[in-house]
């Protein structure tokens, strides 16, 4: 899975757990949680969903390296890379 794709997963991942937030204006840079709505619930479901779909596990001391798009797909890269895009699961 390209850089590319982990950003689509992580969007997709979104979306289902907060479907009222609007992620196709998401900047890659920006913190997540400064540009929607996401509470420490949310972001335990993504990490969950990650698991789930991916079968990535990320342990509590690298959530910091979920904080942004860009940052989530260069920390999850290398535990992607052999993953096949999942979206609307």
């Amino acid at each position: 899975m390209t850089k590319e794709d982990i950003v689509l997963a992580i969007k997709d991942i979104i979306a289902t757990i907060a479907p009222d937030e609007e992620t196709g204006g998401l900047t890659m840079t920006e913190p997540l949680r400064d540009q929607i709505e996401l509470d420490s619930m949310d972001f335990l479901d993504i990490v969950m969903e990650l698991r789930k779909r991916y079968g990535v596990v990320v342990p509590e001391e690298d959530y910091g390296e979920l904080a942004t798009l860009q940052s989530c797909a260069d920390y999850l890269a290398p535990h992607m890379a052999d993953k096949e895009l999942k979206i609307g699961v």
